[in-house]
């Protein structure tokens, strides 16, 4: 995934590091030299320029970007960046972040936002969500007990399509919590059959994260290939 952040500050600057950390690119622009100089984006490119020129956005990718975050403490320029990133480079997502709770109702697809959101854990994961099918997306941790709420969303062709929810070996500390098909939620029940394009919550102890994981998009997909292959009373391949 390519994505461009306006904003090299505290929440910029996070964001960049952990989606850098999660091997997508990144490119950063930010009009403030001093702020340029003193920010850590991890392994993320920097750029200096003022993000509402179409120039400085043009230098920074965004006519290949997949997504624009918009995260600067300035909600005009949030607004007018996500607006010439959709309008003047056909960007295909964008997440800005919301400053002033009172500007809360012009972040919306008139102004080219997608997505407005204001906690930068949370803009991180929506970030992933909007473009990563197929993969295991941590949207909350929890404070107490280190458990998080984690979300996958089936892709074609993966070994879930059609299986039975109770028929999967799911990691005893990962429970399924709730399917949402086509924007409604489902109960994660025995019997629910998958579909693809289901979004998949679990609600998993930290360390069960790995082999939930590893289930849904590692090594452990031939495993579960398998199974579904019994299952269904069919040899593997």
């Amino acid at each position: 995934m390519r994505a461009v952040i306006a904003g090299a500050g505290a929440v910029g600057a996070s964001i960049a590091r952990e989606l850098h950390a999660h091997g997508h690119e990144v490119v950063v622009v930010e009009a403030r030299t001093d702020a340029a100089r003193k920010a850590d984006v991890g392994g993320a490119r920097l750029v200096l320029g003022d993000a509402c020129d179409l120039a400085v956005l043009e230098q920074c990718g965004a006519l290949e970007a997949d997504v624009l975050v918009a995260a600067t403490g300035d909600d005009r320029v949030n607004l007018v960046c996500s607006l010439l990133s959709r309008s003047e480079f056909g960007v295909g997502r964008t997440v800005a972040r919301v400053n002033n709770p009172l500007n809360d109702w012009l972040f919306d697809e008139s102004w080219g936002v997608d997505v407005a959101v204001s906690t930068p854990s949370i803009m991180t994961a929506l970030v992933e969500e909007a473009v990563e099918t197929g993969d295991l997306v941590r949207l909350l941790r929890l404070e107490a007990g280190g458990a998080a709420l984690s979300e996958f969303r089936v892709p074609a062709e993966h070994w879930l399509e059609g299986r039975r929810i109770g028929t999967v070996s799911w990691p005893q500390e990962a429970p399924l919590v709730a399917v949402v098909r086509d924007g409604a939620p489902r109960q994660a029940s025995a019997d629910e059959v998958l579909e693809v394009g289901d979004e998949l919550f679990f609600l998993a102890a930290g360390s069960a994260e790995p082999a939930l994981r590893r289930l849904l998009v590692g090594e452990g997909r031939a495993q579960g290939r398998s199974e579904a292959a019994e299952s269904a009373g069919t040899p593997s391949s």
